[in-house]
């Protein structure tokens, strides 16, 4: 499977992915998204931070699937991979605000981050908040 996870341009994750100070992604929310259970290691994703384009793709290690989160275990799971989904040592506010109330927590471990010539995608179907898009050919997004 292919996938495409768009990032918030203000973080700035996409080049600590690249440098290989980011080597987890995660993805927090209230209701399972389009990955649960579709993620597999070996699987293929591409990032683009909003309003660009995909400019990066890395291989999946593994994948950790967290359901029916406490505030606690939530807690647990920032205290355990924050550094290296944040590729910083301190968690800030707004993420740990960002996880809080969430149900399911996704971490998607990567390797072999590379640049790709950068493209556009076609998020027609998938509704314009989807931050995540799963497809079983990454053909099927690019923009002509």
């Amino acid at each position: 499977m292919w996938h495409v996870a768009i990032m918030k341009k203000e973080w700035g994750l996409i080049d600590k992915i690249l440098s290989g100070e980011k080597t987890v992604e995660s993805r927090w929310f209230k209701n399972k998204n389009s990955a649960w259970d579709k993620i597999k290691a070996g699987d293929c994703v591409y990032f683009k931070d909003t309003g660009g384009p995909v400019r990066v793709k890395a291989e999946v290690e593994k994948v950790l699937q967290f359901a029916d989160l406490s505030a606690q275990k939530a807690k647990e799971i920032l205290r355990q991979y924050g550094e290296a989904d944040l590729g910083a040592k301190e968690i800030m506010p707004q993420i740990r605000q960002y996880v809080q109330g969430k149900n399911y927590c996704l971490l998607v471990f990567l390797k072999n981050p590379q640049e790709v010539e950068p493209f556009d995608i076609d998020k027609t179907g998938f509704g314009a908040m989807c931050a995540w898009l799963t497809v079983d050919d990454i053909k099927k997004l690019k923009k002509l």
